[in-house]
Formats: C-alpha cells, sequence, structure tokens
C-alpha cells in the first residue's frame, strides 16, 4: 500500500482537513502560547520534523498526484500569492498570502512581495491585537466563555470513555497535565496540538509569525498598520459551530500523533510553491470523505473562510481607497470562486497574479 495511503488512515480525516484549516486563524497560536507556554524554561529548540506527503504521493502514485494537480488547476486563482490590486482613482495595491508559521522559508518574502511591501505606505493584517498580546488577552477576559467552559462543563465531560482516555493519554504524551486544559474549549486545544514541536518553542521563544513580521517591520520603518478584525470576531465565529465537530477534530488530531510534522510541512512545500489551490485537493483525495464530515467542514468553511472573505473585503475597501497598500492576510483566504481575488474582481478591482 502506498505511503501516503497508509498515512491517511480514518484517524487523519477530520484531523488533516482541520490543520488546513486552522491556518486560518492565526491568532490562535498566539493564544495558545500566552495560555500555556508563558513562564516555562526555554528548552533548546528541537529539530523540526516532517516529510513532503507530496512528493512520496508524486513518486509512488503518479495517476492520483495527476487527479490532485488537475483539481487545483480548476480552482480558480488557486496559483500565486502575490496579487496586484488596481482600480481607476487609486494607487495601485498589493494582496499577498500568508502562512502562520516562524519557519524561515515562510518568514522570508520571495523579491517581488518584498519589493511591493517596501514600496507601501499602509500595511494591513487580519488583526492588529496580536501586536499587543496584553492588550488582546484583557480583550477576551471580557468574554471568557469564548475560551473557557464557565459553567460546570468539562472536556472530559463531553467526551465517551473511550475519546477522553485518548485525549488523556495523547495529552500526557506532549507533556500538557490533561487537568490544566480541562476547562478549555476544543478549538483552542486543537490548535495547540496542530503546532509541530519545533513551532511552539519557536514561538515560545519570541519568534514572529510572518504577519506579525511584517506588522513589525511597517512600524519599524514608518508605514501605517490596519487590522480588518477583532480577536474576539474570528473567536465568536468558532464558538458558532457545533461542539460536536471541534470535539471530533480535537480527537482525530491527537490520534495524527507525529504524523502531524508531515502535514506541516507538506502546507510549507505548498505555500512556498504558491499552490494556494493545491491544499483542500489533496486532503480531499487522499482521504474519501464520508458524509458526516463533509458537511461539518462545510459548515466550517463557510464560517471561518467563505463569509470572513466577504466582511475583509468590505473593511478593506476603504483603506485600499488611499491607495499604495500591502493586505497580507492567510493564503487560504485568496482562491477559489468565493476568495479574496474574486471579491476584489467583484467589487471593481482589476486583479492580476504577480510572479
Amino acid at each position: 500500500m502506498k505511503r501516503l495511503i497508509v498515512i491517511a488512515d480514518r484517524a487523519t480525516h477530520v484531523s488533516l482537513k482541520l490543520l488546513v484549516a486552522l491556518n486560518a486563524l492565526f491568532f490562535l497560536s498566539f493564544l495558545i502560547i500566552a495560555l500555556l507556554a508563558a513562564g516555562k524554561a526555554r528548552a533548546e529548540t528541537p529539530v523540526c520534523a516532517g516529510t513532503d506527503m507530496l512528493s512520496a504521493l508524486q513518486k509512488g502514485d503518479p495517476a492520483t498526484y495527476g487527479k490532485i494537480e488537475a483539481d487545483a488547476a480548476a480552482t480558480p486563482n488557486g496559483k500565486g500569492l502575490l496579487w496586484k490590486l488596481e482600480k481607476s482613482g487609486e494607487k495601485p495595491s498589493f494582496l499577498f498570502g500568508t502562512m502562520y508559521v516562524t519557519d524561515p522559508r515562510v518568514t522570508t518574502l520571495p523579491p517581488a512581495a518584498q519589493k511591493a511591501f517596501d514600496a507601501a505606505g499602509t500595511v494591513i493584517i487580519e488583526t492588529t491585537e496580536v501586536l499587543d498580546k496584553q492588550k488582546m488577552m484583557a480583550a477576551l477576559l471580557k468574554e471568557p466563555d469564548l475560551m473557557m467552559f464557565t459553567d460546570k462543563t468539562t472536556l472530559s465531560s463531553l467526551l465517551s470513555p473511550d475519546d477522553a482516555a485518548v485525549v488523556n493519554k495523547a495529552l500526557d504524551a506532549r507533556g500538557i497535565p490533561p487537568a490544566t486544559v480541562a476547562k478549555m474549549k476544543p478549538w483552542l486545544l486543537s490548535a495547540m496540538v496542530a503546532l509541530p514541536a519545533c513551532e511552539v518553542a519557536r514561538q515560545a521563544g519570541g519568534a514572529p509569525v510572518l504577519d506579525v513580521k511584517l506588522a513589525k517591520d511597517a512600524k519599524a520603518s514608518g508605514k501605517s498598520v490596519e487590522g480588518l478584525e477583532t480577536v474576539a470576531d474570528q473567536l465568536r465565529a468558532m464558538a458558532s459551530l457545533p461542539i460536536a465537530f471541534h470535539l471530533k477534530g480535537l480527537v482525530d488530531t491527537l490520534k495524527l500523533g507525529d504524523k502531524v510534522n508531515d502535514v506541516n510541512e507538506t502546507m510549507i512545500v505548498l505555500y512556498r510553491r504558491g499552490d494556494t489551490g493545491m491544499y483542500v485537493p489533496l486532503f480531499r483525495t487522499v482521504i474519501p470523505e464520508q458524509v458526516d464530515d463533509q458537511s461539518g467542514y462545510a459548515e466550517f468553511e463557510q464560517t471561518m473562510i467563505t463569509s470572513r472573505n466577504k466582511v475583509m473585503v468590505d473593511r478593506a475597501a476603504p483603506i485600499l481607497a488611499r491607495g499604495n497598500v500591502f493586505m497580507a492576510v492567510g493564503a487560504m483566504h485568496l482562491p477559489g470562486a468565493q476568495g479574496l481575488v474574486e471579491g476584489f474582481r467583484k467589487a471593481g478591482y482589476t486583479v492580476t497574479a504577480v510572479n
């Protein structure tokens, strides 16, 4: 049996898609680090491990790889990270897709993107609240039920005995006492266990993810920095999704174990290639859908990606009207018929990919 199919057993189904989906929420990693990593002794950063699943598939099953490529090619605007936005009466601006990790392969901008960033007068990121973690946490503490169970509910009380045992064992293996996260909402815990150990260590050590690096560099060079959302906005959207979806995602992500490293490595490889349209076809093709998972993920995609895309276009419009803007948001928001590239076209912009 081919290597990727071995990896893609039933336990990885929801977790793989959840890992991709969580990359639409870059603030989550900051929140997890603030909640769990603060005050811990800084050990030597572990070496990042992980194998490119796509490369293995290309060698072991070229027919399936060809199908994934075909599906990705059929995704509108599925190739490219940097897009030029032009509209009559405005100076051109740029839209850039990011990935929320500290990996140097990601945080080093491609030359064309670096040139656009350097020339911009204003930089837009999803939320500027992550630039001040204390202020962000203070805002969230006003709505504690977005992060924690505030009644008698605990994480284990929502799980079957078997699933609770899986979760507790997996948390123990990661050095996280289950009792310390018993009141934590499952989407926060999912975000934490979806990060490779090397990424957690780098962030805990102060290394910025790409979006924050861009915002800090912008401020240092005198550029204006604007945000489109609040962290609470995003958490409210997460909280609106069925708890069963989040619980299943958590359990299956924990079952994934060290294979989470392969998923993250694959996503970085695809990101560096600018293949934003290949994320979903890859995981959909190698892991057959089932009705319950399909409907759950569709709701997640609508709430956390598609609906937010419209908000981003609307809120970015008056900022883009000033001209000479560099807008940096998660790459998952760019492709597709409901993605930001099409959204800006519908808003009257000429949008072209910049190689």
